[in-house]
Formats: structure tokens, C-alpha cells, sequence
């Protein structure tokens, strides 16, 4: 749910892919938005990989890395996450914020709010990775 919105039906709340009112479908976008939208898809799901890659290469650095040594392979992909996020949610802001077919009003939606959350967090976590040293 990245967007919500009223109207005489009743309330509407879009996301990526679908628009849900009592049931869901695929989310309708113009030929003018098309290849936005398809660049935050594309955008948000490479920061799930990256995170994941993150983690994976933090275990794996946490068990092969001499004592000392800082974890800059793990820093380094987490900013890249972080810089996936940052694009894909500026794309969708500019484009898509208030933007809900059909609706009287709207207002975003708690995973929108969320993808902010997580672009902030993820910088915090790439440069604590680049600071921290392993004991």
C-alpha cells in the first residue's frame, strides 16, 4: 500500500503492482507512467537483493575476517542498497504521490512511509558496517 484514497465507492489503496477496492487488480498506469513505474519496481526489488547480499556477505566476512579488520565489503553493498532505495522512492514520490484513479482524496500509504524508513535506516547501517571493526 504506497497509496490510499477515498471516493464515493469507498476506499482504494494502490501499491506496485496492484489496485485494490474490494478486490484487486493490476494496478492501471498510462503509457506516460509505464516506464517510471517499471523503474521503481526494478529499483526496489534490487534493494531486497542487495540487503540480502549484505547480510550473506556480512556472515560470511563475520567467520574469514582477521581480527581488526573492517567490514568494508558489507558497508560498501549495503550503500549500494541504500542508493537503490533512494532512487526508486524519489522516482515514485515525483511521479505517483497523489496520483490514485478515481479517488476524491489520498494520502500515502504505510509502505511508502516504510521505504523512507528503510533508506534511512540502510545509510546508517552501511556506514556502521564501513566503521565497525571486528573484535
Amino acid at each position: 500500500v504506497w497509496m490510499v484514497g477515498t471516493s464515493n465507492l469507498g476506499t482504494a489503496s494502490s501499491g506496485l503492482w496492484l489496485l485494490c477496492n474490494k478486490t484487486c487488480e493490476q494496478l492501471p498506469v498510462n503509457s506516460r507512467d509505464e516506464a517510471s513505474l517499471k523503474a521503481v519496481q526494478a529499483f526496489m526489488i534490487l534493494s531486497i537483493i542487495f540487503s540480502v547480499i549484505a547480510l550473506v556477505m556480512f556472515i560470511v566476512q563475520l567467520f574469514t575476517l582477521e581480527k581488526g579488520k573492517r567490514f568494508y565489503i558489507t558497508g560498501a553493498i549495503m550503500l549500494v542498497c541504500w542508493m537503490c532505495i533512494l532512487i526508486g522512492v524519489s522516482i515514485y514520490t515525483a511521479r505517483f504521490t497523489g496520483k490514485m484513479p478515481e479517488s476524491t482524496s489520498s494520502h500515502h500509504g504505510y509502505c511508502f512511509i516504510l521505504a523512507w524508513i528503510c533508506f534511512c535506516f540502510s545509510f546508517i547501517i552501511g556506514i556502521l558496517y564501513l566503521v565497525l571493526r571486528k573484535k
